[in-house]
């Protein structure tokens, strides 16, 4: 029991930090306080109507810092509360405007540290015992209100941070995919640079130009592998061996094509393209049939799924558009992570990737990935 208060107590703010939406948060205290006003005026038979209509002005503005010090908000809120409860033995704040301030609960369980909620938590019981003092019943109503506005802000804490974890597990898996992209790539080019080598030493007494042919091929080989060290720098390896399969690149993209049915897709690899790096034609490749495979799942009644490489000398460019409407599970806005995993993987390489509607019909995602120059 003391292991789980100490955890509790330690636990940190949620991360990441609260958007700080300043003008709706503003727009919120303007509403609360007209609405005060309105009640004030409409309810002349209101116990204490001016006291109360004051302390709830007063009070309006802790709706700003409800997220940014949600302890403090719902200290000054409660005792606030509780001492206008004093001052008229129980009359005050029966106004249905304060209802408001159960934003601030929800706030503090949702955003408030562990200690935060303690503290918080110990400020509302204080308030609800002073009520119970007066009215058993106002015990009663009030307890069951709090904790369901608490357990909801709790719940909302907890759905945000699972969504935050998988974000997080998407990113690794996607990191460990390009692990291995960049194992076969480099294990392919110190290969062969180990082979050239040994064949040289073997060749170098009768033929000594070998030795150079052999430290040229050495060289750009070389070259290569540094292009792709660069282009990955920051990939996480996973514990699992990696996979020594070929990486895939352009001359793979024909095979998205599906022979037993779907919409017919068509790949266009402009001439200039030419030969990319090993990463990064993996890369192409991989969004590209992302973006096919989205295309066939989500896709209302697609006949065709274009897929269009383009380069010149610093990026290369994919765009991958289908005619297909658009269903809401493709959404470019985090509802699903195929597109957050196509994002990480162009970042990864320095380059971008982009999905949504078309303005002409259908759905398109465009990429574009640095060109490291090759030897």
């Amino acid at each position: 029991m003391r292991d789980l208060l100490r955890s509790v107590w330690r636990e940190p703010r949620p991360a990441p930090p609260p958007r700080q939406p300043v003008g709706r948060d503003r727009l919120l205290v303007a509403v609360v306080v007209v609405l005060v006003g309105a009640e004030w005026a409409l309810r002349p038979d209101l116990p204490w109507r001016t006291f109360s209509a004051v302390v709830l002005v007063v009070l309006a503005p802790t709706l700003l810092v409800r997220r940014t010090r949600p302890l403090v908000a719902v200290a000054l809120a409660f005792w606030g509360s509780l001492l206008a409860s004093a001052v008229s033995q129980g009359d005050a704040l029966q106004n249905y405007t304060a209802a408001a301030l159960l934003l601030l609960p929800f706030a503090l369980f949702r955003w408030g540290s562990g200690r935060e909620v303690v503290l918080g938590s110990f400020v509302m019981l204080t308030k609800l015992g002073a009520a119970g003092a007066l009215r058993f019943v106002d015990l009663l109503a009030g307890a069951a209100v709090l904790v369901a506005v608490s357990a909801l802000g709790a719940a909302s804490r907890y759905r945000a941070s699972a969504r935050v974890r998988i974000l997080d597990r998407v990113r690794l898996l996607e990191r460990e995919a390009l692990a291995r992209d960049l194992h076969d790539t480099v294990a392919h080019h110190v290969s062969a640079m180990a082979i050239r080598a040994q064949a040289g030493i073997a060749t170098a007494p009768a033929r000594p130009e070998a030795a150079v042919e052999a430290l040229q091929v050495i060289e750009a080989e070389a070259a290569r592998t540094l292009a792709e060290l660069r282009s990955m720098v920051g990939v996480l390896r996973s514990n699992e061996p990696a996979a020594l399969v070929p990486a895939p690149g352009l001359g793979d993209l024909p095979r998205l094509a599906d022979p037993d049915g779907g919409p017919r897709v068509d790949v266009v690899v402009a001439p200039d393209v030419g030969d990319l790096a090993p990463g990064v034609g993996a890369a192409v490749f991989r969004l590209a049939q992302e973006a096919v495979t989205n295309a066939r799942r989500h896709a209302r009644r697609p006949t065709v799924v274009e897929v269009r490489v383009t380069a010149d000398t610093d990026v290369v460019r994919l765009r991958v558009h289908d005619d297909g409407a658009a269903a809401p599970p493709r959404r470019a806005d985090g509802g699903g992570f195929g597109l957050v995993g196509m994002a990480e993987r162009a970042r990864l390489l320095g380059g971008t990737c982009s999905a949504g509607p078309d303005p002409a019909g259908g759905w398109t995602v465009t990429a574009v990935l640095p060109r490291p120059v090759t030897t």
